[in-house]
């Protein structure tokens, strides 16, 4: 390969081609195991998808490259980055020149909207449209500003790639179909590919995917374990992780009995899931649903998700075989009923509400070795809706209560959005996070997002950042990965809370996990490593506490 004046640029480059593919082949695995009756042909979704992570590189390359009517050599470096990444060889030259010619071709049949059809038409990929139309964005920022400038052609192909997708992708999971409503099974259009399936050059070559070793199965153990990782890696839940583990404790000490010939207690796992929305229900669900397969609880694990539309049907006689069609989709793993109280809140004027309560009951009881449910809403409602009938209290003993995030988990919510897409942020800009997001924590209402705040402020920022360094010439590598207090915007808080965000004004309260000890800090050392003065530890002073100035407070140092 031809040496890189800039090897960052490349190496970027390679990193988020990969990336790019993990996201729609891991997407496809997910439809296939636990949505396949979303797709016609569940076994060979993970190859379609990957052949579209193909098609989308490819147009996203061409489309800035072709933008200008020129291919420098800075270009024609990073296609034989991307020639490599799709087919597993090096090619220069005349070769190089050859496949963009064919490849060029085959991708002027390709609409955007057909590339990213998953993500906007299978509500299980909705949540990750944010994820894929950043990777875009890096890909064709990337391209354009190879050659260290941008001419205004190139700035017109990003601005048309940004549209495009906007168009196209749903703005968060809320607005995906939900699944109740979800498409006709449908497969990307495997024909669009089949030029793509060896190098446009015509020489056959190993094609280039995921490995996928033979290994073996996991123990049940391992996977419980692993899963209760999974868990531990949330942001805050303290008190759902200690539920979760004494839930499961006690579940593994009853399968040791049986071993043993002794007698289980059997107990109802049905549960009741209370919160505002965006605190992690549905998340902790899919946990829940890992641990009881791996304890051999469940036989899948899955979780089906609906709501009161997804059981209720518009005429009479149709409830019930709708809701138990719901059920039976859900047997041998977990059914997730949001705004459960919804069934039931017209009272007696709601027969099919009602109907289909009664229906859920049943099951929920005939089924209960074989089927999970969790009803999950605002904590008043269904304190009412549990009230209202006592097999649905006796039932759903085991209650979860999910409080919404503080100002510093939602800014570690949003600082590990930041760090999975490769952004870093300015110490200005983490502390314009930081005080935007206690304002719309202090304001909150029942209707506060809570984590969908945190996606969402990171979503826009990223789109405000493309658009800054649109209007740039040159741009570094720095530039590209760093989000600066500009970029954050908080379009419901007036700016002038934002007006005095200086060391003189400010300082953040940081803890320090070993041994506890909570210091103060100047808004310079955001972002930077620190030491404990207390025990010595050094740790990265990510985010923290707004606290007011103490000049008797010892400083960590740096």
């Amino acid at each position: 390969m031809t040496s890189f004046g800039f090897p960052t640029r490349p190496s970027l480059f390679s990193r988020t081609l990969r990336e790019c593919r993990q996201l729609y082949v891991n997407s496809g695995e997910v439809v296939s195991r636990k949505h396949p009756g979303l797709v016609e042909n569940p076994a060979n979704y993970p190859r379609l998808m990957d052949d579209l992570h193909r098609g989308l590189v490819l147009k996203v390359y061409l489309t800035v490259c072709e933008a200008d009517q020129k291919w420098s050599q800075q270009e024609r470096l990073l296609a034989e980055v991307l020639c490599h990444h799709l087919w597993g060889q090096w090619i220069e030259g005349d070769q190089l020149r050859d496949a963009m010619k064919k490849a060029s071709s085959e991708s002027a049949k390709l609409a955007w909207s057909t590339l990213v059809r998953p993500f906007r038409e299978l509500p299980p990929l909705a949540e990750k449209s944010a994820e894929l139309e950043t990777m875009v964005t890096r890909l064709a920022n990337l391209v354009a500003r190879c050659d260290g400038s941008l001419c205004p052609a190139e700035q017109a192909a990003l601005r048309q790639i940004e549209n495009e997708l906007r168009g196209v992708l749903p703005l968060d999971s809320a607005s995906a179909p939900p699944p109740e409503t979800s498409p006709e099974p449908r497969q990307p259009d495997a024909s669009l590919y089949q030029e793509l399936e060896t190098p446009p050059t015509g020489r056959p070559t190993q094609r280039s995917q995921p490995a996928r070793e033979d290994r073996p199965r996991p123990t049940p153990q391992a996977t419980v374990e692993e899963a209760l990782a999974e868990l531990d890696r949330l942001i805050g839940l303290n008190a759902i992780k200690h539920e979760v583990r004494s839930l499961t404790n006690f579940l593994k000490l009853q399968g040791r009995r049986e071993e043993a010939g002794l007698p289980a207690t059997e107990i109802s796992l049905h549960m009741v899931f209370t919160g505002n929305p965006g605190t992690g229900k549905t998340t902790v669900a899919r946990i829940v649903g890992k641990i009881f397969s791996a304890l051999g609880i469940l036989e899948k694990g899955h979780l089906i998700e609906t709501d009161r539309s997804g059981l209720v049907a518009e005429y009479a006689g149709q409830t019930g075989p709708k809701t138990n069609s719901k059920i039976d989709e859900a047997l041998g793993g977990m059914l997730f009923i949001d705004e459960a109280y919804s069934l039931v809140a017209g009272g007696g004027e709601d027969p099919y509400g009602r109907e289909a309560a009664q229906a859920l009951l049943k099951r929920a009881e005939d089924d209960r070795k074989d089927l999970v449910v969790i009803l999950a809403g605002y904590p008043d409602e269904m304190d009412d809706l549990l009230l209202s009938n006592p097999g649905l209290s006796s039932r759903f003993s085991r209650r979860l209560g999910f409080v919404d995030y503080t100002p510093y988990e939602l800014a570690r919510i949003f600082g590990l959005m930041c760090a999975k897409n490769h952004y870093e942020l300015t110490p200005a800009a983490r502390l314009k996070v930081m005080v935007g997001l206690k304002h719309l924590y202090d304001a909150r209402d029942r209707n506060f997002g809570n984590g969908r705040e945190s996606r969402n402020l990171f979503e826009h920022a990223v789109r405000r950042m493309a658009n800054r360094l649109a209007e740039e010439s040159t741009i570094s590598q720095e530039q590209l990965v760093t989000l600066q207090d500009a970029d954050i915007e908080f379009s419901s808080i007036p700016a002038a809370a934002f007006s005095d965000l200086d060391e003189s004004a400010l300082q953040i309260g940081i803890t320090c996990e070993p041994c506890g000890l909570t210091k103060r800090i100047p808004l310079d050392f955001l972002g930077k490593r620190v030491r404990c003065p207390q025990c010595s530890a050094a740790f990265v002073a990510e985010w923290g506490e707004l606290t007011p100035i103490d000049a008797s407070d010892r400083r960590a140092s740096p």
